[in-house]
């Protein structure tokens, strides 16, 4: 079996597992595990899983996941989202489409001490969706808001798929955190110019005057101080150099948790729940980490990705064509992976092809810029057909809307994802413009 047929093989077979309803950790491992066997023996196998573990999960730096993700469940568990919209619907609501702006100012503010989209997009919803409906917002707009304004969960650092990258690509957190806040800021705008123009365009989606009884007052502004505070005191001190971004994360968790104690709605049993919910998001990531490693090590013995990567670099195609390519096949990948599971599988195949090309960058810069266009790529796969996370999460949680009409109403998103996309990806500098002032 020549290494091609191999790498085929494995690949299939993960797939074979994930459609026969395997967990996608475990698809991984098993594939990986088959073809490391069929390559090296069982001995060399039975010697490299003994050691996976603790070589994986006792780097100091993957600590930083579940720290960002507690800070998030601490946010939603302490009320901290309800002020977040309150105050947008305050800021947005004599604009029709308002409400709908609001929930993506809602969504951005509260991705900024979360990291997760799904958690983003639920803690929103879960706020802005009755309001949504009180004032006569269709089901399709209201869904398909909600779901895309949940991507800024990890579009605005901090973002748990960027800190995954960072970690497989040996690149500086702070560094991709720097590079996306204004991708992520022209996100957030595009969807709100999205609203803007659909409401106008598409008669009975929005009311004409959303009559919003909540008033900006000193009080609202009160609201929100705290994400303000720790917004400000995590990445603030991250980029000063006070602390490193896991101590930052650790930062961050504590002073979300003062702030939700404060506010008064955090109980025993919730701050039970959001140790509880942590674990369990942890342990699905990190199972994902050890079913890719086993998966990664299979496919490096076949040295099909470092062929791959000689092959691109011999080959005289526009880089950017190339980056093109790969992107496409992510939004592909999008409907039969979930975010996580696409980064573990696929960069330490895709990173070192890239690293090949000439972007008329440094390397780093070429690291860092890429990473978020992958990145960017995930946000449009949580949102589009058949899978779109996001957008299940989302209409779970609104019983009354059919499934079509949440997808219906992503589509102006979609638009705006894949402007977006194109102005980073033939503007590289948007992404860059802050790495300079940390270099």
């Amino acid at each position: 079996m020549t290494p091609i047929q191999l790498a085929l093989l494995i690949f299939g077979l993960m797939l074979v597992l994930m459609v026969v309803r395997v967990p996608i950790a475990g698809a991984m491992f098993l594939a990986g595990g088959v073809g490391f066997v069929l390559q090296s023996g069982w001995s060399p196998f039975l010697g490299f899983a003994n050691n996976l573990a603790f070589a994986r999960l006792a780097n100091y730096d993957l600590s930083v996941i579940p720290l960002f993700i507690l800070m998030g469940h601490f946010a939603t568990k302490g009320g901290i989202s309800k002020a977040l919209f309150q105050f947008a619907a305050a800021v947005m609501g004599r604009f029709k489409g308002g409400l709908a702006m609001a929930a993506v100012l809602a969504c951005a503010a509260f991705g900024a001490i979360c990291g997760s989209s799904v958690a983003t997009a639920a803690t929103i919803t879960g706020v802005a969706l009755p309001e949504m409906k009180r004032h006569g917002y269709s089901g399709r707009l209201a869904t398909g808001t909600l779901a895309a304004g949940g991507t800024l969960g990890i579009l605005i650092p901090p973002s748990v798929p960027l800190v995954i990258y960072a970690i497989l690509t040996e690149q500086n957190i702070a560094k991709l955190f720097a590079a996306a806040m204004v991708p992520g800021v022209i996100a957030m705008l595009g969807y709100m110019i999205a609203i803007a123009i659909y409401v106008r365009l598409v008669p009975g989606q929005a009311p004409d005057d959303d009559h919003v009884s909540e008033k900006l007052t000193l009080e609202s502004l009160k609201g929100i101080l705290p994400i303000g505070v720790i917004f400000t005191v995590v990445f603030g001190g991250i980029y000063a150099g006070v602390f490193t971004p896991t101590e930052g994360a650790a930062v961050g968790a504590s002073s979300t948790f003062v702030a939700a104690l404060l506010k008064g709605e955090l109980t025993w049993a919730k701050s039970m729940e959001c140790f509880y919910a942590t674990a369990m998001s942890s342990a699905m990531i990190f199972m994902i980490f050890l079913g890719a490693d086993v998966m990664n090590a299979a496919l490096a013995r076949t040295q099909v990705p470092m062929q791959l990567a000689e092959m691109v670099g011999a080959m005289d195609i526009p880089p950017l064509v190339f980056v093109s390519g790969i992107l496409l096949l992510y939004v592909v990948l999008g409907a039969v992976m979930d975010e996580l599971s696409m980064l573990l599988l696929t960069i330490p195949i895709f990173f070192p092809m890239i690293m090949k090309l000439d972007f008329g960058m440094t390397p780093e810069y070429t690291a860092i810029w890429f990473g978020i266009m992958v990145l960017m790529t995930v946000g449009f796969g949580m949102l589009a057909p058949p899978v779109g996370l996001n957008v299940y999460v989302v209409n779970g949680m609104a019983k009354d809307v059919p499934l079509s009409e949440s997808y219906k109403g992503i589509m102006p998103f979609l638009i705006s994802d894949t402007i977006r996309t194109l102005l980073l990806l033939f503007f590289p500098g948007i992404s860059l413009y802050f790495i300079q002032f940390l270099t």
